[in-house]
């Protein structure tokens, strides 16, 4: 169904969420109705399927628009959703065979979609000005060129931070034949898992507070859109993809147990070999795969996943240090594994990078920066050769805060944080890193395989709206990201 804007203003009516931006500080200092954990059942995202598939590929479509749900108990609160949902509806694709997605834009605003972790041609990566319109849509082509977790989100202009946390993100999962075969948890037990934290008025309506366009930090943990859920789980392995969908918050997550998670796979897919640890740090877009072994605990037992407070969060909410609880509930058989190979990871010479780069990320005229630049679609800030190897320092100036680099089309490898080691669940190939206050961490790729430019930005998404984001551009001759596939109005046609 079509709506006018019209319909979609009057939709809207008193949200918190649409006030004016300088009237969204409201609920400063106001916290959630207090709920008790672990009473909601846990759910799972809605994988969707395709309207239709050929030679070509699969044909998706989804359209964001505005829905009333049930997040806290009892009460209704107007979201964003894709399909009216949120998290989005899961799009589960092979690599190899590319998908066709259809976004249609039923909301008052103008939207971007960034499908992040997929090496996409410019024009449909989510430039942040390359916008879908309220009444229009517009057809996004992705290549699937890598088995691994990727996400999907809002990407406009300076609307990032609000439009995600209104509800605008999905999880989107490439497979192929080397990981279907290896003996890892499968079907139903292969479980996304999306963090956010958000915070609620008492009429269980979003409040949008960024702390003067310094961080935002919910105080109610939800994953995949239930507060603190309660998963039923049977005495044996279960593979895990975990999304921090967040606006600023880094977490840190440890079993209540104080038991191993299992670390297989990183943003870009899996790591060579399992990583075991008792603390998985998280920051915002990064995603991680993890396995739980529930058969060492006997049934009835309950396993609370926690997340201390983070010295480098400009927050120190207790009600955050809880996420979800897994109880064992039943016995069953297990005929999954967890190898010692998963998927070599060949490391990138440090000595074949052509040339260093420095970014400095910092903050200057009440304008969170880059190299004491804020975002200019005019400008281009590094021009790597198609193929070229090339390092990159991205450093912390210094300040309370912690910036989730964001480097869009490449798969990165981390070199190093601070001249020390990265964390052995970083060593795999991975497209956000955690940078730390004072921290210099030196990153390598390879650029490619597409020409044409790509953005950077710091994915605590308040900052990446008050503007820390740049381009680079890789090689020349490259598709203009903004005019080469532009949406189109509605009504939409038949694939």
């Amino acid at each position: 169904m079509v709506i006018t804007r019209r319909d979609a203003l009057n939709l809207i009516g008193k949200s918190t969420l649409m006030l004016p931006l300088g009237a969204l500080s409201m609920g400063a200092g106001q916290f959630s109705p207090q709920i008790q954990p672990f009473q909601q059942p846990f759910r799972i995202p809605p994988v969707l399927n395709p309207v239709h598939s050929d030679s070509t590929g699969d044909y998706y479509e989804i359209t964001m628009q505005q829905s009333q749900v049930e997040m806290l108990p009892g009460l209704s609160t107007k979201i964003w959703g894709y399909n009216g949902m949120t998290p989005g509806p899961t799009i589960r694709a092979q690599r190899g065979r590319q998908s066709i997605v259809r976004f249609i834009n039923n909301l008052p605003e103008s939207m971007v979609i960034h499908l992040h972790g997929m090496a996409s041609l410019p024009q449909y990566d989510g430039y942040a000005e390359d916008f879908v319109p309220f009444g229009y849509y517009k057809d996004y082509i992705y290549p699937n060129n890598r088995a691994a977790t990727l996400w999907y989100h809002d990407h406009a202009l300076h609307q990032t931070s609000r439009h995600v946390y209104m509800g605008l993100a999905g999880m989107y999962i490439i497979e192929d034949d080397l990981e279907l075969n290896l003996p890892l948890p499968k079907g139903d037990y292969d479980i996304p898992l999306i963090i956010q934290d958000k915070r609620f008025d008492s009429d269980g309506s979003l409040i949008f507070d960024d702390r003067r366009q310094r961080g935002l930090y919910g105080d109610i943990m939800l994953v995949n859109g239930v507060p603190y859920p309660r998963m039923e789980v049977a005495n044996r392995k279960y593979r895990f993809r975990i999304l921090n969908a967040g606006t600023s918050r880094t977490c840190q997550l440890q079993l209540s147990t104080k038991d191993d998670l299992i670390i297989i796979a990183s943003d870009a897919g899996l790591l060579s070999a399992p990583v075991r640890t008792k603390n998985l740090r998280i920051g915002v877009a990064e995603r991680y795969e993890f396995i739980i072994d529930f058969s060492k605990y006997p049934i009835g037992t309950q396993i609370v996943l926690q997340n201390p407070i983070f010295s480098s969060n400009i927050d120190s909410d207790n009600r955050t240090q809880q996420v979800m609880r897994f109880d064992v509930v039943r016995q069953e058989s297990d005929d999954s594994d967890i190898p010692n190979t998963l998927r070599p990871v060949q490391i990138i010479p440090v000595s074949s990078a052509v040339r260093a780069r420095t970014f400095r990320f910092g903050r200057g005229n009440q304008l969170w920066q880059i190299n004491n630049r804020t975002w200019d679609k005019n400008r281009v800030d590094a021009n790597p050769s198609v193929g070229d190897v090339e390092i990159w320092n991205l450093v912390n100036t210094g300040g309370e805060w912690v910036h989730p680099v964001h480097i869009h089309l490449v798969d990165l490898q981390m070199i190093d944080r601070n001249g020390l080691p990265p964390l052995p669940y970083e060593r795999g190939w991975k497209d956000v890193f955690l940078v730390e206050s004072g921290q210099t961490v030196r990153v390598i790729a390879k650029y490619g395989p597409h020409a044409g430019k790509y953005m950077m930005h710091c994915h605590n998404l308040v900052h990446e709206d008050h503007d820390m984001m740049t381009q680079f551009e890789v090689g020349s001759g490259g598709a203009n990201p903004i005019t080469t596939a532009k949406a189109k109005p509605l009504p939409v046609p038949p694939f």
